[in-house]
């Protein structure tokens, strides 16, 4: 008589132990993209004026991220050292998802990089982030012989180098790197996996190395996908 008993002991166990790490690990809601693109501009306000914020670094944050992360916002940056995202926007560990290669330029890996922080972790905005004096835009603008690996960063940037030549701009290295951002962005509008997330909003910077400020880039490119679902 025992053993059915049992049987239903163990049952209840079973179900007790898979059912706990569900219960033990609360959805944590997104946020929004506008209230996302709020924060970073608060927290490079603080960076401009050196009030940082208690950014809490400790063995309890760390704790917390151990469990999983929920990034509010991608950054995707240009490997610059004087362009570290975290610092710009003065957040913490755990807080911005950042994609950094020279030329903040978007490829197969980046894009992925990407699409795996808006489709997996929530983030709803995306931030294409340039900055003044960007060498690897200078390098494609100047030309010359350069090894096979930076010229394929190189032939990336060039659409925006042709563009700021033909619109003779007085200054083709900033136009070059403003151009380039919104290209990126454009090429971030057109990626299905990214369009076919809700409330996502996909913007253009640039951080101004001097100032430390970052300053939105204005622009207009149709993407009926985006924020329709």
């Amino acid at each position: 008589m025992r053993k059915p008993y049992l049987s239903i002991l163990l049952t209840l166990l079973i179900t007790v132990s898979l059912i706990s790490p569900i219960l033990a690990s609360p959805v944590v809601p997104s946020v929004s993209a506008d209230l996302a693109q709020q924060m970073l501009i608060d927290g490079n306000k603080r960076f401009i004026s050196e009030k940082y914020a208690d950014l809490q670094l400790g063995q309890v944050r760390r704790t917390e991220l151990a469990k999983g992360q929920h990034p509010f916002a991608v950054i995707v940056s240009c490997s610059d050292s004087r362009v570290p995202p975290e610092l710009l926007f003065d957040q913490g560990l755990g807080d911005l998802f950042v994609v950094r290669v020279a030329g903040n330029v978007l490829d197969a890996i980046e894009l992925g990089s990407v699409e795996y922080a808006v489709e997996h972790l929530g983030a709803k905005l995306i931030v294409v982030l340039g900055h003044e004096k960007c060498g690897a835009v200078k390098a494609t603008v100047d030309g010359g012989e350069v090894p096979p690996n930076i010229k394929a960063i190189a032939a990336k940037i060039q659409p925006a180098v042709t563009a700021a030549k033909a619109a003779n701009s007085i200054n083709v290295y900033e136009a070059a790197t403003d151009a380039n951002v919104l290209n990126m962005v454009a090429a971030l509008h057109a990626d299905p996996v990214i369009a076919h997330v809700s409330d996502v909003k996909i913007l253009g910077a640039k951080y101004h190395l001097e100032s430390g400020a970052v300053e939105f880039i204005k622009y207009n490119i149709p993407n009926p996908a985006i924020n329709h679902h």
